[in-house]
């Protein structure tokens, strides 16, 4: 611990203001500007701040919860929570985090830094007493008076672990807050009190929701990302001491800097999961949304805009766009629009507004043909095949594989091998990740017999897919012979059940079963080789067939 001594002239008298890091009194301990976060030991000290910490190199990393790295006094001015002339400010320690962001703000601009060991945020301290004891005696204080009254000592608990979050609802979020001179102070705080009653609603956790904020004013700032808070104990935290901004409500600069730069790897955005945009807006925009909410949209991001106290009949001549809510949305068709009459009447929405993040069948713009399909293989292991063609189908089947993003909350393969038999060689949710799926492609065995694909088309369209939709299910037949059974009437039954069907044939299969299997048109779902060599030609044809059809059906 680092022991801190600085004398103060009063009232003719020195006394001695000495300091233990360390300690949970709620007396404020004098720092230098040069003292950083990592000299602290204990999870919460209320610390007092010279003046004119702004005046030398104060470094700074993070927004609202900074690097352990940073200096004490220059993130409090940053944060808000300190002016010039210095005072107590009360620090918290905090875990270390992936991508501290950068800002400028009171006069500081932070840096950014991608990771630390650990970290801290800052609070105002109430009613915060100086330490005092005179340097003339060497007489202690009375213990009553040395040190605020000890609670008794609570039998230690069992700490609860980590919730995973609500597994329903594996979305990236970022929510975008109006942060304006058009909202104000008060119903900037009405507004905090929504957001956090909706975040506890959706349930963050590793497994389930990430959420990050943006505030939107003048520039829009990142105030934390989607990883830095993945407990909810933490972001309701840092929801309650978001700093109220000011400026003009430039919602689609906001919507813009999200778009471009929130959801990436590096920022927390976790691949295969559904990108989410809540927008917060009180009254209208002071600038255009429309090439912004085109970026999101491209983006594969699922824009909602909320707006509250929306303009009186008398303020529409104030407003540059009237259709500002339509063209903001991920798709103009009522769901990704909210309204609400008053910040004082939200509470009754929290929970309608959180079902919509959450439904993940509505979420259009996620939508892809990569993320959200679900593929079989029906794979022929009949005698005439051969052990090291049979290989060679595997590499095939596993090149469509590495174009999809396979996740459980995207993308699904499963994959059933016939001969005279069936066997289901793994499901549709048996394998999240596109390398395990790929990994237990080229680990299934050979089986070797007879040729009866329709009894096979029919086992695959019962034990593979259990979920219909349209454009989401698909059944890739690859066979090298004529079938001893009929193909035409469960190639139907599946086709009617929302599997679209490709057939790919090699050597003896004959073109009439082939393109009695496929789904109509027959051109564009029919495909023949006559090696095994050439099948890994096909790969770009069928992805970019299987995207058609989505996009056609969706």
């Amino acid at each position: 611990m680092s022991q801190l001594s600085v004398l103060l002239p009063l009232t003719g008298l020195l006394f001695l203001i000495s300091s233990t890091f360390g300690s949970q009194s709620s007396v404020a301990y004098p720092v230098t500007c040069a003292t950083r976060g990592a000299e602290l030991t204990e999870n919460s000290v209320v610390v007092l701040c010279p003046p004119d910490c702004t005046q030398g190199r104060v470094p700074v990393f993070g927004t609202g919860i900074y690097a352990s790295i940073s200096t004490i006094c220059g993130a409090a001015v940053h944060r808000g929570t300190l002016g010039p002339s210095g005072g107590p400010v009360k620090v918290h320690k905090q875990k270390g985090r992936l991508n501290y962001v950068s800002s400028y703000s009171h006069g500081i601009q932070s840096q950014a830094l991608t990771r630390w060991t650990a970290s801290f945020s800052l609070s105002k301290p109430v009613n915060v007493p100086l330490e005092l004891t005179s340097d003339t005696s060497t007489t202690a204080l009375p213990a009553a008076a040395a040190q605020p009254a000890k609670k008794p000592v609570k039998k230690p608990s069992a700490k609860k672990p980590p919730t995973g979050g609500n597994k329903d609802c594996q979305m990236d979020i970022a929510m975008v807050i109006d942060s304006s001179n058009n909202i104000g102070q008060r119903r900037f705080n009405l507004q905090k009190n929504f957001v956090a009653k909706l975040a506890a609603m959706l349930r963050v956790g590793q497994t389930g929701p990430h959420i990050g904020l943006i505030q939107a004013s003048g520039s829009p700032r990142t105030e934390f990302l989607l990883t830095n808070y993945t407990q909810p104990k933490e972001l309701l935290f840092a929801i309650k001491e978001l700093a109220y901004l000011g400026g003009d409500t430039n919602t689609g600069k906001a919507i813009m800097h999200t778009a471009e730069t929130f959801f990436t790897q590096e920022n927390g955005g976790r691949r295969g999961h559904p990108r989410v945009m809540m927008v917060l807006i009180d009254g209208w925009p002071s600038d255009d949304l429309e090439q912004a909410a085109m970026l999101a949209r491209e983006s594969g991001i699922n824009v909602f805009l909320v707006s509250v106290a929306k303009p009186a009949p008398e303020e529409l001549s104030m407003v540059r766009d009237k259709d500002f809510t339509r063209k903001a949305v991920c798709k103009d068709n009522g769901f990704f629009t909210y309204s609400i009459p008053s910040w004082f009447s939200t509470t009754k929405h929290v929970k309608p507004l959180s079902q919509r993040l959450c439904a993940l069948d509505s979420l259009l713009c996620s939508k892809t043909c990569y993320n959200s399909v679900n593929i079989g293989f029906l794979i022929d292991g009949s005698s005439s095949v051969g052990d090291g063609n049979f290989q060679l189908v595997l590499d095939f089947l596993a090149g469509i594989t590495r174009s999809f993003d396979i996740s459980d909350v995207g993308s699904r393969i499963g994959a059933v091998q016939f001969t005279y038999d069936q066997r289901l060689e793994f499901g549709l949710y048996d394998h999240s990740t596109k390398d395990d799926a790929i990994n237990a492609l080229k680990r299934i065995p050979y089986m070797s017999g007879g040729t009866a694909t329709g009894g096979a088309i029919s086992y695959a369209t019962q034990n593979l897919f259990r979920r219909t939709g349209p454009g989401r299910n698909f059944l890739i037949v690859v066979t090298d012979g004529q079938s001893y059974d009929d193909v035409t009437r469960p190639a139907l039954a599946a086709q009617k059940q929302g599997i679209t069907m490709f057939s790919v044939g090699v050597a003896w299969a004959p073109l009439d079963d082939l393109r009695a299997m496929a789904s109509e048109p027959k051109e564009s779902h029919t495909f023949f080789t006559r090696e095994f060599t050439g099948l890994a030609d096909f790969i770009p044809l069928l992805v970019r067939g299987i995207c058609r059809d989505f996009t056609e059906n969706n």
